[in-house]
């Protein structure tokens, strides 16, 4: 024999309708048995959690529990239970803590140390004298692509080659590029 979840409820219920002190207990189970698979899944797609998703269906059955005698229309529970999912979870999230707090003065942000502009320039001279070593045909590659940015189409167009043909000689030069000596601290 199972204890009611909610005795108070169950005696209510029971001086109120006359009954057998179980009889609506009985019912109640019967229901959540039948039901419960399909209910927890409805749970499941409010919360992220699965362990939230049983708690949310259990809140929602008790207070289906308690209203078990009042609701007169015993085919249209799953309505009512999803209500009382959707009802409980608003509450969740409204009561949700809220780990923001509004200040007068924005905090400071953490600014990284501004690059040397020396340092920037001189990089930029290696990458170009690296650059000017390549052969005529990929340096326009490779200006074309990655100093105007055009796509690896627009560049074929441009030089009245086929797409292939840029794509294997962009990759040449950036092999290149990477055993240049000059660029190697760069790494």
């Amino acid at each position: 024999m199972t204890t009611p979840v909610c005795t108070g409820a169950s005696r209510a219920a029971t001086a109120t309708a006359g009954h057998h002190p179980h009889t609506p207990y009985a019912s109640f189970s019967s229901y959540v048995r039948a039901r419960g698979p399909v209910l927890l899944r409805t749970a499941r797609s409010l919360t992220a959690n699965p362990c939230d998703a049983e708690d949310l269906l259990q809140t929602a059955l008790a207070k289906t529990y308690v209203a078990w005698e009042r609701i007169e229309d015993h085919r249209a529970l799953d309505g009512y239970v999803r209500r009382a999912l959707l009802n409980t979870r608003t509450s969740q999230w409204r009561k949700r803590k809220v780990d923001e707090f509004a200040c007068e003065e924005l905090p400071e942000r953490e600014t990284l140390p501004a690059p040397d502009p020396a340092e920037q320039q001189s990089l930029h001279d290696a990458m170009w004298r690296a650059v000017l070593k390549l052969p005529d045909r990929q340096r326009a590659m490779v200006v074309l692509r990655y100093y105007e940015d055009l796509s690896e189409a627009q560049t074929a167009e441009v030089l009245g080659v086929s797409i292939g043909t840029v794509k294997s000689a962009v990759s040449r030069a950036l092999g290149k590029l990477r055993e240049d000596p000059e660029l190697t601290p760069v790494r």
